[in-house]
């Protein structure tokens, strides 16, 4: 059985979002081949990054802040350095344990799964396909599953994301049932399913 699977997989792992998720990546059963388009390990990395020059923007305005209310003599400044300087200390804690979950995650899915290599021809159906006019990578995502669904014809084959935003959509869904793909939004809904299959 393949089970594809993309950025926001990787991304909510990572963020502490989805604890079924990770439970799925640490004790993958033998029954499932995880497959990611390789072009997910190069956008959760970007995504990484961009989000760490928000934090350091964030950090930069706590830190003004931080240094207003330092100059500040009254009961509720000092009420409120506190607080700001709490809110530092634990977002730099969380943005740190988000950097480790990542790097584990990354680490753990880059050996267990199967990666899909782009190729001209996945490009080609990038650029024939009218789905995600707006969103080139899930367009690219999207085209390599099918690609990768069109080499396995006679293999149960699941997509698990929980951007239903984007992947959610009727014709989205059209496309990936047309290719042999059922679709799950969350990884509670796949583990309920996977369960039900095995009794």
């Amino acid at each position: 059985m393949i089970i594809y699977v993309e950025t926001n997989f990787l991304m909510s792992i990572a963020k502490g979002q989805d604890s079924q998720a990770q439970e799925l990546l640490q004790n993958t059963p033998s029954s499932l081949r995880l497959v990611v388009p390789s072009i997910c390990f190069v956008e959760s990395l970007t995504t990484l990054e961009q989000e760490e020059k928000y934090n350091l923007d964030f950090l930069r305005k706590l830190d003004i802040q931080i240094n207003q209310a330092k100059r500040d003599n009254s009961d509720n400044a000092r009420l409120l350095l506190s607080c700001l300087e709490q809110s530092r200390t634990s977002f730099f804690q969380r943005n740190n344990e988000i950097k480790e979950r990542f790097n584990v995650a990354f680490n753990q899915l880059a050996i267990k799964s199967e990666m899909i290599t782009l190729t001209t021809g996945i490009f080609q159906g990038t650029l024939n396909r009218a789905i995600f006019e707006k969103h080139i990578i899930d367009r690219i995502i999207l085209e390599c599953i099918i690609f990768h669904a069109g080499l396995h014809p006679n293999e149960n084959k699941l997509f698990l994301s929980n951007n239903s935003k984007e992947f959610g959509r009727g014709e989205v869904i059209e496309v990936l049932r047309d290719s042999g793909i059922q679709y799950f939004n969350k990884t509670q809904n796949f583990l309920g399913w996977l369960q039900s299959q095995l009794n």
